[in-house]
Formats: C-alpha cells, structure tokens, sequence
C-alpha cells in the first residue's frame, strides 16, 4: 500500500525505489502482486506518466485513510515522549545553511532517535511528490491543501558594500535605485519590482542592473564582492554589516518583510517529530532579533 500510494503521488515507480532505498523492478512487482491480490487493475501505465482506473481512485483514497490510521496507531502506542523516525525537511538554501543546520545540533541531541533528511532548494517544490513532512517557506501561502504556522518573520534592508556606494554613491530614495546597479533575485514573484513601505504607504519601484540569478547564495556573494545593490534578509547578512563590510541605505523606507511558515500537510494526524521540530523552530526564533516577530 505504502509503494501503490507513493506511487501515485510521485508519478514514478523509479522515484520511490530511490526513496525506499531498492529497486524499480522491485517496486514495479510490489504494485503487480497487489493488483493481482485484489483482482483489478489500479494503474495504467504510459511513457510518461502514471494514471489510476476508477478502481484504483477509490482504493488509493483508502489507502492513504488507512496508512495514516496505521500511522496514528503506532504513535499512539510510542508515547509523545519518544519521538522517532525521519524527519523529511525542505527549506531554502541560504536559509537551510545559515539558520537551519546550525541549530540542527540542538534538536538531534535533543531527540536522537530522529534523523533529518534536508532538502535544500530555492525553487518551488510539491511536498507530496518529494515526500516532505514538512518545508520552511518565507513568504505568503497560497496552497490551501497545505497548512503553515507562523515561526517568525524576515526582515530585509537595502544593502550593498561600503567599496560600491563609495564609487557610485549612495540612493536617497527608492526612486534613486534606478540610476544604481541593482541586484536582481528572480526567484520572487515580484522580480524586480522592489516594493518599500513609505510614509504614504507602499512604494513600486522597477529596477535593472547588470545581474539577476534564482540564487540566494549567488546573490550573496555579489553583494559581497561589490556588484552592487540587493534587497536581502537582514539575516543573510548582519555579521556583514555590524563588521562594516555592508552599509545599508534608505532606512526610512522599509522592504516590505516577509513571514516564516513551517509548513505541512492537511491530516487528521501529525506526527510527534513534525510537532517537535516546529515547536524547536518557533523557540529558537523567538531569541534570534533577525527573525523572531516579537517586535515586529
């Protein structure tokens, strides 16, 4: 059931031997005894996708009912108090490197029979495909099957190297961006279009420069190196600052900050590392002035 389910979500016999640590024959002869078992065909098979028969739609609802029971049952028996298994994390990369994994030390010793399996990407992903219990996401939702609770927030400066504003000067306003080499980071929905919070409310400015990269890391190193002007989390780059290597401009016109969610799965059950790990997550913001919302 396990495999026939995960399947499904992953569009791929492939993709989930990877993930059960076997092979595709393997997985493939999984799903043929249980078809033979039953009596029916449940998927039909193409090139390229996999597609359930109206047989294999009712009996894939309940097998996901029935695994989450099994699931459910089994934490039931464990106790809150011992919490196991994998915990199958995804987050954004500059984040995962500068606020995830440093404090995974923590929560490892914490719970030692739990083993993160990080996931690091700055592009979207679909969790049921990839398998996540639960991804760190900073931004709005908008996946209503998806849950998120609120961990902290990201605040972001205008921010460049003391060496670049020594030669090109330093903007006043946000309007003044446009004579300035600006940093683009395409993995916003907003691309460049920067967007402040001004005295009369919100401020739209279109940028250019001469770089744009989907990379949060890339974008880091070009503002370190002197390339010119970003708008980034306060967190990426705050040693950076308080050293003097960084000067951050237009003070009186904020970046428009941007929540943290944890974010996971609608069900009727959660496990206890899910819970954990969030809980870990919230308390170890709450002390950290770059993401904590306590201030906000």
């Amino acid at each position: 059931m396990q495999s026939f389910v995960r399947a499904i979500e992953m569009n791929s016999f492939s993709a989930v031997a990877r993930e059960q640590h076997t092979t595709q024959p393997t997985i493939s002869k999984q799903i043929a005894a249980l078809e033979k078992y039953l009596g029916v065909q449940l998927i039909t098979r193409s090139t390229t996708s996999l597609n359930l028969t109206e047989e294999g739609k009712q009996y894939y609802q309940y097998c996901q009912q029935i695994l989450e029971t099994v699931a459910e049952a089994e934490a039931s028996v464990v106790g809150k108090e011992k919490v196991t298994g994998i915990l199958r994390l995804g987050c954004p990369v500059l984040f995962g490197e500068m606020q995830i994994v440093p404090r995974l030390k923590i929560f490892i010793t914490r719970y030692p029979q739990v083993k993160i399996d990080l996931m690091m990407v700055d592009h979207f992903v679909d969790m049921v495909q990839e398998g996540l219990d639960l991804s760190i996401r900073i931004g709005g939702l908008q996946d209503n099957a998806l849950i998120g609770d609120r961990l902290g927030i990201t605040r972001r400066v205008t921010v460049a190297s003391t060496g670049y504003f020594e030669k090109s000067g330093a903007p006043k306003t946000p309007e003044e961006l446009i004579n300035h080499n600006c940093i683009v980071y395409t993995s916003l929905s907003t691309i460049n279009e920067w967007h402040f919070h001004g005295k009369n409310g919100v401020i739209r400015i279109n940028v250019e420069g001469g770089f744009q990269t989907n990379s949060s890391v890339a974008v880091r190193a070009a503002v370190l190196s002197g390339l010119g002007i970003a708008i980034a989390p306060i967190w990426m780059f705050g040693e950076d600052i308080y050293r003097g290597d960084l000067k951050v401009v237009l003070q009186d016109y904020q970046p428009v900050p941007f929540p943290i969610y944890a974010v996971y799965r609608r069900s009727r059950f959660y496990p206890a590392k899910v819970h954990c790990f969030i809980d870990f997550l919230r308390e170890e913001f709450k002390l950290d002035p770059w993401v904590s919302d306590y201030g906000a």
